[in-house]
């Protein structure tokens, strides 16, 4: 099978070809797992994280990916909830150890043993891949193959984002940064609340162009300063300072969910310049999102197709995975990028 491999850190900056096309084996699917056969798969600015080394994968080479869709081709001889032919989805969460106190209480995506799909284990960017069964999603089929491929991580963990935040109808939401994730995170929120004001926060003029044509209340750049203040706000953005402004945009008690895995170190001077007063005073909280688990996707994709929810995508061939990424690294995004292998 084809597969894109990353075989080591690499700057983008000096290294715009960091994945290697390669002739890999069909893997065999083992007793609870599924073979699947790959026909999208989303890009994730994760993966400029793993590239880069903020979150590497623990060994060499790895095929990257955790936002695929496909059809299962083979299953293991315990498997029980598909059948060949089914059409599923695989989540950057690969499998938990189902045993601890965070999995018993429905947080295992805070297990210790949690493994992601395309950095512990090979991912979708490949023709074939395989998932332990119990770890694959069902696909609506509203969904084409493309539009369903974001769905899986950038709504996913949107969904989570946006639950964290315990909005209530009528209070006012901020996106800060408006990529894949966001732009999922607008809809799901005029859905769920009709009565909110939702304001934009972002770096290119393209961005909140497209955040207007999609019906916010507001759109400006990172630093400027809204018409109203925020109770919540959902920071997808790679960088620091976008957190110190969210912050100062905040009602008093209000919340600041960040929506990333890392974030980069080359303005992490910032933090220094963190004012007690003006960003944190009156009970202003921050709360992280890690990683997401099984219910997010699932109730997410059911979410997605009562709306329905209509991801914006680009579409690239396997081949240019090294593109869309270079792309994603530079901001030219418009909604999100999706890597087609074959299907509708």
């Amino acid at each position: 099978m084809k597969a894109m491999i990353l075989e080591r850190i690499w700057n983008l900056g000096e290294n715009p070809t960091p994945l290697r096309l390669v002739d890999l084996p069909i893997p065999s699917p083992q007793d609870h797992e599924v073979l699947i056969k790959i026909s999208a798969c989303a890009v994730c600015h994760t993966e400029l994280d793993e590239i880069e080394g903020r979150a590497p994968p623990p060994c060499f080479p790895i095929v990257l990916g955790h936002q695929g869709i496909g059809r299962i081709e083979q299953a293991g001889s315990e498997v029980t909830r598909f059948k060949i032919g089914d059409r599923v989805g695989i989540a950057w969460i690969y499998s938990t150890c189902g045993q601890c106190l965070f999995c018993q209480d429905g947080n295992e995506n805070l297990c210790p043993e949690f493994k992601a799909t395309g950095r512990d284990a090979n991912g979708a960017y490949a023709e074939y891949t395989v998932v332990p069964e119990d770890f694959a999603h069902p696909i609506p089929p509203l969904f084409t193959d493309g539009e369903a491929a974001p769905l899986l991580c950038a709504g996913a963990v949107g969904y989570r984002s946006l639950r964290l935040t315990g909005m209530k109808d009528g209070q006012n939401l901020g996106l800060v940064g408006f990529g894949a994730s966001a732009h999922l995170v607008l809809q799901m929120a005029k859905h769920k609340f009709p009565g909110s004001r939702i304001l934009v926060f972002a770096r290119s003029e393209a961005e909140r162009i497209f955040a207007r044509e999609l019906g916010v209340f507001w759109a400006g750049g990172i630093d400027d300063d809204p018409p109203e203040k925020l109770s919540c706000a959902i920071d997808t953005t790679p960088a620091w300072q976008p957190v110190v402004e969210a912050l100062k945009n905040l009602d008093p008690g209000g919340r600041l969910v960040i929506n990333a895995i890392r974030k980069e170190e080359t303005d992490k001077e910032v933090l220094l310049r963190l004012d007690y007063a003006r960003h944190l005073w009156l009970e202003k909280e921050i709360k992280s999102v890690a990683n997401v688990a099984r219910p997010d996707v699932q109730e997410f994709l059911d979410l997605a197709a009562k709306i329905p929810i209509r991801p914006e995508i680009q579409e690239y061939s396997l081949e240019d995975a090294n593109q869309a990424l270079l792309e994603l690294k530079e901001r030219k995004i418009r909604g999100a990028k999706v890597l087609k292998l074959e299907g509708k």
